[in-house]
């Protein structure tokens, strides 16, 4: 596999797996469900209604996204604590970055409680952004609280290239 994220293959296969499954692939653009243009895993930028990509082409967008994401997470968090996330848990906190955009996750208290080292307590945060449009959102919740699971995980020691099977809670 090639790595797309600095913290390695193992990450970068969790995150690919997680969030991409996530995302879903979907190569002709819809609109998500507060109207946005959207295609491939998730992308909404310089999308157009009619836009359409190949699962190559949409692979490869995914990969960068990725990237510039996980360059934009590291400039929010302070590198002391960024050293000392778990993959798992920073996989499971990129999904949410990448879902939410980098403008709301600096904004955020779960951004505020990693940085004050209470790294618990940031995934802990991951189920209340539940909302899309200013609706609670059922689909949004399951994918946080596996977020949430994911990024416990990490805390709790289980190697980024383990399985992840989402208990249900």
């Amino acid at each position: 596999m090639r790595r797309i994220l600095k913290r390695g293959a193992a990450a970068t296969a969790l995150a690919l797996s997680f969030i991409g499954g996530n995302e879903g692939l979907k190569t002709e653009t819809y609109l998500d469900i507060v109207g946005v243009p959207t295609v491939c895993f998730g992308e909404t930028r310089d999308v157009a209604l009619g836009d359409s990509y190949t699962p190559a082409e949409c692979r490869a967008m995914f990969g960068g996204r990725l990237a510039g994401f996980e360059a934009g997470l590291d400039r929010l968090i302070a590198a002391p604590v960024e050293a000392r996330i778990p993959d798992r848990s920073y996989v499971a906190i990129l999904d949410w970055a990448y879902n939410v955009g980098l403008g709301a996750a600096g904004r955020s208290t779960l951004i505020r409680k990693l940085n004050a080292g209470d790294l618990r307590g940031a995934c802990d945060e991951l189920p209340r952004w539940r909302f899309a449009g200013g609706k609670g959102i059922r689909g949004l919740l399951i994918r946080r609280n596996k977020a949430r699971q994911l990024c416990h995980e990490g805390l709790d020691g289980v190697p980024a290239d383990a399985p992840f099977r989402w208990d249900g809670a």
